[in-house]
């Protein structure tokens, strides 16, 4: 398996999306993100986007008022999960119209089924943004 979590995060240090591949309990998951999410704000623009956290490899990108991080193994790769990055922000993108933090608050359902789409199990399955944004395109047209 090579994702093992998936955050967004504001600057102030505020999760407005989690999703995990592993079981971790609730005080985990809190401690582990507030961990996270100090190391990688903390940082400088000028420092690279790979932070080495417990058993974890995180690898960050900010886009706008959001931090895109994502908890891989030791032994991924970090420019292809920097370009996976690149394609969620890409694909939230096209259907939101220039995605800001408002956005995934307004709309965590839509968010949380791009991820679904894109990654399953740990493993990132699906890079078409047209094939990832083709469910939700239908279940707007019926609703």
């Amino acid at each position: 398996m090579g994702i093992r979590f998936i955050l967004m995060v504001n600057k102030q240090g505020q999760t407005r999306l989690a999703q995990y591949y592993e079981y971790l309990t609730l005080e985990e998951r809190r401690a582990l993100e507030g961990e996270i999410v100090r190391k990688c704000l903390a940082r400088t623009e000028q420092q690279c986007s790979f932070v080495e956290h417990r058993n974890y490899k995180i690898v960050y990108r900010r886009y706008a008022s959001l931090f895109f991080l994502v908890g891989v193994d030791n032994d991924e790769n970090e420019l292809a999960i920097l370009e996976f990055i690149h394609l969620l922000v890409e694909t939230m993108d096209r259907h939101f119209g220039n995605v800001c933090e408002l956005d995934i608050m307004f709309h965590l359902d839509k968010a949380h089924f791009m991820l679904e789409e894109m990654v399953m199990n740990g493993c990132i399955v699906e890079t078409s943004k047209s094939n990832i944004l083709m469910p939700i395109q239908l279940m707007d047209k019926t609703s």
